[in-house]
């Protein structure tokens, strides 16, 4: 069995230690994430435009985009690819910072700069690095619960 770790910077060295010492394997391309308890990942560990693998602050992200089984991770240094799947990477961050606001897009909270209704049930959002995303009619709900408007 293979596992990714997930853990923050501080602890990241003594725990791949542990499963090292313990025989346990570990890699990018792990099927199952070991994370700290309590606490959602500082990094998530994708790959850049050189196919290399490597750890990308959570904080850095502006949004998430899928398009069929590819997954972008986008941030103001460029853009990143992700292995895990939306789904996972919806409960991997923390619900108070991140949204989902279509079946394809996560957003960042703080990457918002104006929201504008528009027909239909929807939201256009305009972000930091300027990208228009759309919050469709099945996520307007959450959204607005979210933002308590």
């Amino acid at each position: 069995m293979k596992i990714r770790i997930s853990v923050s910077e501080e602890n990241y060295r003594s725990v791949l230690s542990f499963m090292e010492e313990h025989g346990i394997e570990t890699g990018d391309d792990a099927e199952y994430t070991l994370t700290e308890s309590d606490r959602y990942p500082a990094f998530l560990s994708v790959r850049n435009d050189k196919k290399e693998h490597v750890r990308l602050s959570v904080s850095e992200v502006t949004f998430i985009e899928a398009y069929g089984k590819d997954i972008e991770i986008h941030t103001g240094e460029g853009t990143f690819l992700s292995q895990e799947r939306m789904y996972m990477l919806e409960t991997l961050l923390d619900p108070q910072e991140f949204l989902r606001v279509s079946k394809s897009v996560i957003i960042s909270k703080k990457h918002i700069k104006r929201i504008r209704p528009s027909l239909s049930m929807k939201f256009i959002l305009t972000l930091s690095d300027g990208t228009l995303v759309d919050v469709t009619r099945s996520y307007y709900n959450d959204f607005k619960r979210f933002f308590n408007i």
